[in-house]
């Protein structure tokens, strides 16, 4: 009877554990990536189960639970802290807050105080409402370089890039991605601003759909010569299908991505990191973090980003 009761209580590790097997086997089947972009709140599901197990004194079940959480942080690692240079100490960055502020958020105070305390010197935003829209001059007060609100037939993917110094709008295409490009004359030079917003996996829209909005992004990023920044919803955690994709046909690195960004409601451990931002090889990210809550489902991201330090060759004897 006891060792029935210890495999009853395994049952709730079965989910935690099918997410684990789905990260290991780096499968690009559409059903085995949903489940990658659970890594995190898995791996928090798998250490409540493991505290729980300690408590009942179900060794054999700790031990499992144990390895399944192991393998959890490991796969989930890559998210939190990606591969990728840091500036210099001493060098200058620039701070970028990129947000999803949600179609239905109308509360344009939590986003401008969340704004203010962030303080950056790029704003990029996506999914902005009718309430949003209708105060633009109030959100972005002190930020007079601005894109045109982007409306392109889809109220979930209108967007705006604002900074502090002359940006200029380009590249809006009718390719099927919903994205907002900017050159601005950064205090690091010459640099590329895109903000963009995928959509949703299989099976809530087509399957290839991200694909192809992602070979679309790579068609209007890879003519770009000067240092790109791309922030958005991506509707993906880096390490899943579309997440490499994005790195690889780009060249791109990800900002860390701890901790989680969606949905908000959640502590940040538990959540998934879908808002990403990603930088070409010559720009470093210095820091990355969550801004105040704007009201929204997702959380706003902050990134301070500086030019790449430069590699220099070793001396030929």
């Amino acid at each position: 009877m006891k060792f029935l009761f210890s495999l009853f209580l395994l049952i709730p590790l079965g989910g935690p554990a099918l997410v684990l097997l789905a990260s290991l086997v780096s499968s690009q089947h559409r059903w085995a990536d949903i489940l990658v972009q659970f890594a995190a709140p898995a791996l928090v599901g798998a250490v409540i189960l493991l505290i729980t197990y300690l408590l009942l004194r179900q060794r054999l079940n700790q031990l499992i639970a144990l390895v399944v959480a192991a393998g959890l942080a490991f796969v989930a690692w890559p998210q939190w802290a990606p591969e990728g240079g840091r500036p210099a100490p001493e060098a200058p960055v620039i701070r970028v807050y990129s947000a999803n502020v949600w179609i239905q958020n109308s509360d344009v105070e939590a986003m401008r105080r969340s704004i203010e305390a962030a303080d950056p010197d790029v704003i990029m935003l996506i999914e902005m409402g009718p309430a949003t829209r209708g105060q633009v001059d109030t959100l972005l007060a002190g930020y007079p370089y601005r894109s045109e609100p982007a409306d392109q037939g889809d109220v979930l993917n209108r967007a705006i890039i604002a900074a502090r110094f002359p940006i200029t709008e380009f590249g809006r295409r009718p390719d099927g991605l919903h994205a907002v490009m900017v050159r601005g004359e950064t205090p690091l030079g010459p640099m590329n601003f895109i903000i963009t917003h995928l959509t949703r996996p299989w099976p809530f829209e087509a399957q290839e759909g991200q694909i192809h909005q992602v070979d679309s992004l790579t068609a209007r990023v890879t003519p770009l010569t000067e240092p790109v920044v791309i922030a958005g919803d991506f509707n993906s955690v880096t390490t899943g299908r579309i997440g490499q994709m994005i790195r690889s046909d780009m060249d791109l690195n990800a900002a860390p991505g701890w901790p989680g960004t969606w949905p908000s409601a959640l502590p940040g451990p538990a959540r998934i990191t879908i808002d990403q931002v990603y930088v070409t090889r010559d720009l470093a990210v210095r820091d990355r973090q969550l801004g105040q809550s704007t009201g929204s489902d997702h959380m706003p991201v902050i990134t301070e980003i500086g030019l790449a330090p430069v590699e220099t060759e070793a001396a030929v004897p």
